[in-house]
């Protein structure tokens, strides 16, 4: 896929950069879109420093990246400071979402008759969650109590979510489903390894280096591991796009070219998945 058609994702929050909290979200975004065929081509952290954020969104948008993830900074709180910015980048106002603000009030409605919350309803900082830019969608959040923004600044598709994980997945997996599948389509990825009885990356490198130009639509990498850890390696072959005979073909053919390179220069090896 062209720099046109990559997915970016932009971290938010201190507590990721002092590293209070470990992100796990954009291991599981790449996931999710190299799965579906598409093509991650960035991902960034940042501060909650609302200028930042804003000059990031602009360079995105400028760059011309079709999907934008952002994480993070979505909350009722006065440092989720992330749709402001994200509106800011984006050259647009914010403004009270009469969509977005019936949302917040049915979740805190649904939480407090849980007895999960300690009172239903809105206030000033419930409130402050429905402010979207200007012509954005709210996506429901099954799990927590900020919606999720959908929106489009130029060529560029901007998603802002939530950065609790499970809050993050379930607004995926459910409102933003309708999308992926509109915009990844049947788009696939197909993966296969091969465990090698060798501990020498550098003994791997000239059969790598003749395979991988002759099979460009395959990503193919050795996955070094601690040494004298294990006495083997694992190399990858990964194949994402086209239709599912397409990702087939290529993964066969490339795969067969590295069994028969590694077998030349008598290295033993075997198929993992």
């Amino acid at each position: 896929m062209s720099q046109k058609g990559s997915v970016e994702i932009l971290v938010v929050g201190n507590e990721i950069l002092i590293g209070d909290i470990q992100d796990t979200n954009t291991n599981w975004i790449c996931k999710l879109i190299n799965g579906r065929g598409g093509y991650v081509a960035r991902a960034t952290m940042l501060r909650d420093i609302p200028a930042e954020i804003a000059d990031a969104i602009r360079s995105a948008i400028i760059r011309g990246v079709a999907v934008l993830f952002t994480s993070g900074g979505l909350g009722p709180t006065a440092d989720d400071l992330t749709v402001a910015a994200v509106a800011d980048g984006a050259g647009l106002e914010l403004k009270l979402d009469e969509k977005a603000r019936e949302m917040v009030k049915e979740r805190y409605d649904e939480l407090f008759a849980q007895g999960i919350m300690s009172q239903g309803g809105l206030n000033p900082a419930r409130e402050k969650m429905a402010w979207l830019p200007v012509g954005a969608e709210p996506l429901h959040n099954p799990v927590g109590t900020a919606p999720g923004v959908l929106f489009k600044a130029g060529r560029t598709t901007i998603i802002c979510l939530p950065g609790v994980p499970s809050e993050l997945k379930g607004i995926i997996t459910t409102s933003l489903e309708p999308f992926l599948a509109g915009t990844f389509g049947n788009g696939g990825s197909l993966t296969r390894a091969i465990t090698v009885r060798c501990n020498d990356e550098s003994l791997l490198e000239p059969v790598l280096s003749r395979v991988v130009p002759q099979h460009p639509r395959v990503y193919i990498k050795s996955l070094a591991r601690t040494i004298g850890e294990t006495p083997e390696l694992d190399i990858t072959l990964t194949v994402t796009g086209g239709d599912e005979g397409e990702r087939v073909q290529s993964l066969d053919a490339a795969y067969h070219a590295l069994r028969n390179g590694l077998t030349q220069i008598d290295i033993d090896n075997w198929d993992k998945v």
